[in-house]
C-alpha cells in the first residue's frame, strides 16, 4: 500500500491546471498542462490497496493499478513502466482517450472523489519516455512466421506490436495515407496530439514492424492473394468507412421517409417511434459517459443541444434551401408545413424550445452559428467527406453497375460543388468538379414542380415519383441492409 494514511490525509482529487481559454482557442492542442510531480505523488497516495481492488474489473484492460500507484508515491518509475505496460501497449493513448471506468470503480469513490488513476497513467508514460525508460523491445529470436495486420487503429497496432515481440515477421497495411486510424482520424488533438501515435511507431519500426499505407486490400490487393503470401491474416479495421457508411447514409433516409410520410408525426407510428429511439439513443450514450468520468467542464456533454439543433435544423430549414437552389419552388405554405413538422419532431427527439423555430430564416440563422463556431475540417472530417461520396459508387444497380456507380459519384460530387463551393470542397479534402448535373437537373426542376404547384394531379404524380425514388435509394445505398419504414 502507498501510504497507509494517504486517503485521509489528502481527500479531494488533484488535476492538473487547464491552459487558460484565451491560448486554447488559438491551437486545437491538448487542454492540460504538465501535472505537478507532487500533486501526482498525493494522488497515488490516495489509493487503498483494496483486498478485492475493483478498479481491476471496471478496466477492460486488467491494469495493475493498485500497483502501479504504489511505485509512482515510492518514486519508482522504472517499476511503474514496466508495471503499467504489463497489461496495455499504449498507455499514452487509454490514459488520455480512455473515459476511466476504473475511476467510476474505486472504492475510495464510495464517500471520497475516486483516485485519479487516468491521471496517474499517463504521466507514467510520458515521465518514462522523456528518462528514455520505454525503448524498441526487439525479439530474441524469429520464428519464421509470416502475418498481416490490416489496419492501423489502436487494435492492430496492439496486436503487430505483441506479434513482432513475439518474433513473427509482421506486415500492417493501411489503406490511408497515415497510420493510427481511429487514433488519428477519429480523436481531435485537444484529446491526443497526434505525436504520441509517431512516437510510438517510431518504436514499432525499430522492433521490425512494417507498415504500408495507401493499400486497400480488395483494389490494391486482393484478400485470397494476401492469404497465400502470410501464414495469418488479422482483419483490424473500423466502420468509419466501406459499408458502414453506406448503411447509416440508409438508415438517416429511411427516418427522414418515415418522419415526412403520411400521419409520420403521430405518436405510434414508424417515424415518431424512431425519432424517440433516437432520443433515447442520445440519452444512453450520455449517462453512459458521464458516469464514466466524462469531463463535462472541459468537454460539454458527449451529445448536446447544438448536436441534435443541428440534425434537426438540416432536416428543415437546410433542407428547404438545397431544393430551392435546386430549382424546386415551395410556396409559403409548404415551407411552414416542413418547418412545423420538424419542430415537432425536434420536441419530440429532445431539442430545446430556443431551437425550434416556425421560420425557415430563424432556423438557417441557427445553422450558421452552429458552422461558424464549429472547428474547421480535419482529418476526420475528410475521411468521412470521402466515404460518404465513395458509398455512393458503391449502390448496387441491376444493370452496368460499374458505370452507373461511376456516374453516380460524379453526379453527387457536382451536386456537392455546387452547393458547398470548390473551397468548401477542397477543404474537405474533396476535388472539385464542374456543376454540370446542377445545370441539368434546375431546369428541369422549375418546369415540374412548377406544374405541381399549379396541378393537384402532376403534384401527386410528383409525389409518388418521389416516394419510389427515396424507396430505390434507401436499399440501394444500404446495400439492402435497411429497408424503409413505411
Amino acid at each position: 500500500m502507498a501510504d497507509p494514511r494517504g486517503f485521509l490525509t489528502t481527500t479531494e482529487r488533484e488535476l492538473p491546471a487547464r491552459r487558460p481559454v484565451p491560448i486554447r482557442l488559438m491551437d486545437y492542442s491538448e487542454v492540460y498542462e504538465k501535472g505537478d510531480p507532487a500533486q501526482l505523488r498525493r494522488q497515488a497516495s490516495r489509493c487503498m490497496d483494496c483486498g478485492v481492488p475493483f478498479c481491476h474489473q471496471g478496466c477492460p484492460l486488467g491494469n495493475l493499478i493498485p500497483e502501479f500507484n504504489d511505485a509512482m508515491y515510492r518514486g519508482e518509475l522504472p517499476r511503474a513502466v514496466e508495471l503499467l505496460h504489463a497489461t496495455n501497449n499504449f498507455p499514452e493513448f487509454t490514459g488520455r482517450a480512455c473515459p476511466a471506468p476504473c475511476e467510476n470503480a474505486c472504492v475510495l469513490g464510495i464517500n471520497q472523489p475516486a483516485v485519479t488513476i487516468k491521471q496517474v497513467e499517463v504521466s507514467i508514460v510520458d515521465d518514462g519516455f522523456a528518462a528514455g525508460l520505454i525503448t524498441p523491445v526487439v525479439p530474441d529470436r524469429i520464428t519464421g512466421h509470416t502475418v498481416a495486420v490490416i489496419g492501423s487503429g489502436p487494435a492492430g497496432l496492439a496486436a503487430a506490436q505483441q506479434l513482432t515481440r513475439a518474433g513473427h515477421t509482421v506486415v500492417v497495411f493501411e489503406r490511408e495515407d497515415r497510420l493510427g486510424g481511429l487514433l488519428r482520424y477519429g480523436i481531435p488533438d485537444f484529446k491526443l496530439e497526434k505525436h504520441h501515435i509517431d512516437r510510438r511507431l517510431n518504436q514499432m519500426r525499430a522492433e521490425g514492424t512494417r507498415f504500408e499505407t495507401g493499400v486497400e486490400i480488395g483494389r490494391d490487393i486482393d484478400f485470397a492473394a494476401l492469404q497465400s503470401r502470410f501464414d495469418a491474416v488479422l482483419v483490424a479495421t473500423g466502420r468509419l468507412t466501406g459499408e458502414g457508411t453506406a448503411r447509416r447514409v440508409g438508415e438517416t433516409m429511411a427516418w427522414w421517409h418515415a418522419v415526412a410520410a403520411p400521419d409520420g408525426w403521430r405518436p405510434g407510428r414508424p417515424g415518431w417511434e424512431m425519432t424517440v429511439h433516437v432520443r433515447l439513443m442520445h440519452a444512453r450514450v450520455n449517462r453512459t459517459m458521464l458516469s464514466k468520468g466524462w469531463d463535462v467542464e472541459a468537454k460539454g456533454l458527449p451529445i448536446n443541444q447544438a448536436d441534435m439543433a443541428a440534425t434537426n435544423g438540416l432536416f428543415s430549414a437546410t433542407f428547404l434551401l438545397g431544393t430551392l437552389v435546386l430549382g424546386i419552388p415551395h410556396s409559403p405554405a409548404d415551407a411552414r408545413a416542413v418547418m412545423h413538422l420538424w419542430r415537432w419532431m425536434g420536441h419530440v427527439m429532445g431539442v430545446e424550445e430556443q431551437f425550434l423555430h416556425s421560420a425557415p430564416r430563424r432556423g438557417l440563422r441557427d445553422m450558421y452559428h452552429f458552422l461558424r463556431t464549429s472547428p474547421p475540417p480535419d482529418g476526420d472530417s475528410r475521411v468521412l467527406a470521402e466515404s460518404l461520396l465513395a458509398s455512393y459508387g458503391g449502390t448496387e444497380f441491376p444493370h452496368a453497375a460499374a458505370l452507373r456507380g461511376r456516374l453516380d459519384i460524379a453526379r453527387h460530387r457536382s451536386i456537392a460543388t455546387y452547393l458547398n463551393g470548390p473551397a468548401g470542397m477542397r477543404e474537405l479534402g474533396l476535388r472539385p468538379a464542374l456543376p454540370w448535373f446542377p445545370a441539368l437537373v434546375i431546369p428541369a426542376n422549375l418546369l415540374l414542380h412548377g406544374a405541381a404547384t399549379v396541378s393537384p394531379r402532376v403534384r401527386v404524380a410528383v409525389e409518388r415519383r418521389g416516394d419510389r425514388r427515396i424507396r430505390r435509394q434507401i436499399a440501394r445505398y444500404s446495400r439492402g441492409a435497411v429497408t424503409p419504414l413505411v
